[in-house]
């Protein structure tokens, strides 16, 4: 699972000129899957989305983005391994590893 924070590098009114397209594309990868949830940041400099999948696929979707495409958004992207999660995230899960050992 990924945590993508965008980071609005242009005017917000450069940012809302490219935002239906913006959704349009969101919408796109939550019909295949790949989207959790996403939304703004407040106060209002970029935005977050907590994806799934390869972390190939991902960077090739984003690449997708208009806000990406127009040069208007960076993305920093974190990986982290759900073990806990609220009931209807269970598909996301993955069992808690030990602690490391040293040999």
């Amino acid at each position: 699972m990924f945590i993508v924070s965008l980071h609005y590098t242009a005017p917000l009114d450069v940012v809302d000129a490219l935002l239906d397209r913006h959704v349009v594309w969101l919408r796109k990868a939550y019909a295949d899957g790949a989207f959790l949830a996403s939304g703004r940041k407040e106060p209002r400099t970029g935005g977050v989305i907590i994806a799934v999948g390869p972390r190939a696929d991902l960077q090739a979707r984003l690449a997708e983005d208009p806000f990406s495409q127009a040069g208007v958004a960076r993305y920093d992207i974190t990986e982290f391994i759900p073990t806990m999660t609220v009931e209807a995230l269970a598909p996301w899960r993955e069992p808690a590893a030990g602690p490391a050992r040293s040999s």
